[in-house]
């Protein structure tokens, strides 16, 4: 007897993406956290490496300044 792989198809409302962010965290609460995490080096910050997050325009704007003005790292 052959062994049958059955597979599971989701119903398409179950793989609807929200458009609104799940949780909202004030920046200078998730900042201190994050920036622990990576300095202790804790491995699961790299599972979420990929992973998005909203920002204001304003503090995008701010960050793009900061990213073109600020001195390389030799």
């Amino acid at each position: 007897m052959a062994t049958r792989l059955k597979l599971y198809t989701p119903a398409p409302e179950e793989t609807e993406q929200s458009t609104e962010p799940d949780v909202r965290v004030r920046l200078g609460d998730l900042l201190p956290l994050v920036a622990m995490a990576q300095r202790m080096n804790f491995i699961w910050l790299k599972d979420f490496l990929d992973d998005e997050v909203v920002v204001s325009t304003d503090l995008y704007e701010v960050m793009q300044a900061f990213r073109s003005s600020r001195p390389t790292s030799a």
